[in-house]
């Protein structure tokens, strides 16, 4: 959280949030291929072992707000793991919590899709993709 992300109300805009989620994303899984400088390796490196020509697209946000996330001088944390993973498609959860007092604040899903920069197609998860994300999907009991 930066001092400069709260809004009127004295709390996290909800324009900020959008790029906490975005910088969670890319800290997890990379930034997109031939973009910036290289640094560390991600924990998935997913975005940028895509080949060249290929582009990571979001599709769809759907972001709820539980409770305020109030300006605090240390990082929100950020948890994030895949959710439903399609034939070339997949999502993304994330749970955005107060440091201090670990409180709920934001729950959100960014539906993404992989596509073909020059005819504008959606590409289909590799198999060597579908086994990096299904790492960090949450195994349910049947």
């Amino acid at each position: 959280m930066r001092w400069g992300d709260m809004d009127a109300y004295g709390h996290i805009n909800n324009v900020q949030i959008v790029r906490i989620l975005e910088e969670a994303r890319i800290a997890a899984f990379g930034p997109p291929r031939g973009s910036g400088l290289p640094g560390l390796e991600p924990p998935v490196p997913l975005f940028n072992e895509v080949p060249e020509g290929t582009l990571a697209l979001i599709v769809e946000h759907k972001i709820r707000y539980v409770r305020t996330l109030e300006y605090r001088n240390v990082p929100a944390l950020v948890q994030l793991w895949i959710g439903a993973v399609k034939g070339a498609s997949f999502d993304i959860h994330y749970l955005v919590q107060d440091p201090v007092t670990r409180e709920d604040c934001v729950r959100a899903t960014s539906h993404l899709a992989f596509v073909d920069e020059a005819t504008g197609r959606v590409l289909r998860l590799t198999p060597e993709q579908k086994g990096k994300l299904a790492r960090f999907t949450p195994v349910h009991s049947g």
